[in-house]
């Protein structure tokens, strides 16, 4: 679950009280504790979470359902039990495939109140002791007699791109623009930067950098960290994802000279990027008419390609490891995460578009 701030799970809940109804991810109860009903439902609001592009599902104790008005709850996650097993326990072992499920217990006007967040379905439906359910309006049903929803919701698992999920949930406006190179941004897309915050924050909102929570707050999307990062490390699922620069001393890896990670997102750093591997290519001098110059190796232009595309032809599914230069005597090589989707054989004689669209293979120059 993500880090946030300590008064977000009652700003959550007095925004979802304001909804006008229930929906496919959210659902109120009063103190029905049934551990298969709870276990149903984790399932529905999962799968019907993903279908509605959600990150996140809610199951609320504490709220009348009709009128949404917070009345309190009897029902105590810690204590409870299924059988002779620790409720939470029991839930999480009955799911498939299992989710990282969390109670959290907090008092808003002095009643309490709790809520069970559910991570929507990624990749599969959620089951719950091997059958999947689904929201249909207000209702619970199982999947298999909603043919419609579960051919969409499969569909749904094939588009959610990368780009479109949280680096950072839960941001104040002043975080966002202390996290985000907004002027970096503006600059890159040739616009004006706006007079005041709201301005920035309302663009930044437009391209999909950020997106509104349920709590009212900022969540920063992998598009928007991945790109204009002030410092990758501070988004720890992109962290790994930094470029690498490594120079060694002669033609093997026995020896390293020196090392660089970049710090800054893809698009703010890349020009950065680019003059320091420039600055660490071997040269060759040239001598003209009157003058000596040195000439670079490599044609800038090419090397200026080839790192643009590992960064953005990486497989950015594969955790722990990015894309990484590595500057050797007479030959420099350039590497990101993933495999090729065509065979290596064809690279030279394949579409060009389509090679470059889909290569993730390590290239040499």
């Amino acid at each position: 679950m993500s880090t946030v701030q300590p008064d977000y799970w009652e700003r959550l809940v007095r925004e979802l009280t304001r909804l006008p109804a229930e929906t496919g991810w959210v659902e109120f109860k009063l103190n029905n504790s049934d551990p298969d009903m709870i276990g149903q439902r984790i399932s529905a609001l999962s799968n019907s979470a993903a279908l509605e592009d959600q990150e996140t599902a809610y199951l609320v104790w504490g709220v009348q359902d009709e009128t949404h008005e917070i009345v309190g709850t009897t029902f105590n996650p810690v204590g409870a039990k299924k059988g002779n097993e620790n409720l939470e326990a029991w839930l999480v072992r009955m799911l498939a495939p299992r989710l990282n499920i969390a109670f959290h217990s907090l008092t808003i006007d002095e009643k309490p109140v709790v809520v069970l967040e559910i991570p929507a379905a990624k990749g599969q439906p959620t089951r719950f002791s091997g059958s999947e359910w689904i929201r249909v309006d207000s209702t619970t049903h199982p999947l298999r007699d909603h043919g419609g929803k579960e051919a969409e919701l499969w569909r749904q698992f094939d588009r959610r791109p990368f780009e479109s999920l949280i680096a950072q949930s839960d941001c104040t406006e002043d975080e966002v623009v202390e996290r985000l190179d907004y002027p970096a941004y503006f600059e890159r897309l040739n616009l004006p930067l706006p007079a005041d915050r709201r301005g920035i924050i309302a663009k930044l909102a437009e391209d999909r950098l950020i997106i509104r929570n349920e709590a009212g707050h900022w969540d920063i999307t992998n598009l928007g960290a991945i790109l204009y990062a002030r410092r990758l490390p501070d988004f720890p699922g992109l962290a790994r994802k930094a470029m690498r620069v490594i120079v060694y001393k002669g033609k093997t890896r026995v020896v390293t000279e020196r090392e660089q990670e970049g710090l800054r997102g893809y698009a703010s750093g890349f020009e950065g990027l680019m003059e320091w591997i420039d600055s660490q290519l071997p040269r060759n001098e040239v001598i003209g008419q009157a003058l000596r110059r040195a000439v670079p190796l490599f044609p800038e232009l090419a090397v200026r390609e080839l790192v643009a595309n590992a960064l953005i032809h990486q497989d950015f599914s594969i955790g722990g490891t990015g894309p990484m230069v590595e500057i050797f005597d007479g030959r420099i090589e350039i590497t990101n995460p993933g495999t090729t989707l065509i065979d290596i054989q064809r690279i030279l004689n394949h579409a060009p578009a389509l090679a470059m669209r889909h290569s993730h293979a390590s290239c040499v120059a």
